[in-house]
């Protein structure tokens, strides 16, 4: 299922809450992902990982305004 997300941007959430963003899956197997960001090449250990996202359209923020 992984070979379908290789070579695109996907967001990593670890088990623990935290999330590796704006990077791009490279590599797979049983064990490791291998994972790149503009700053780092991780390997992750597939047993911390909970889910593994794409975003297919960038969200709109709702608008925060007053009005008088």
């Amino acid at each position: 299922m992984l070979e379908q997300l290789m070579g695109k941007e996907v967001t990593i959430v670890f088990l623990d809450g935290a999330a590796a963003k704006d990077g791009i899956l490279e590599e797979a197997n049983e064990q490791f992902v291998k994972y790149r960001t503009e700053y780092q090449e991780l390997y992750i250990p597939v047993s911390s990982i909970r889910a593994i996202t794409i975003d297919t359209k960038e969200r709109q923020r709702p608008r925060v305004g007053f009005s008088l």
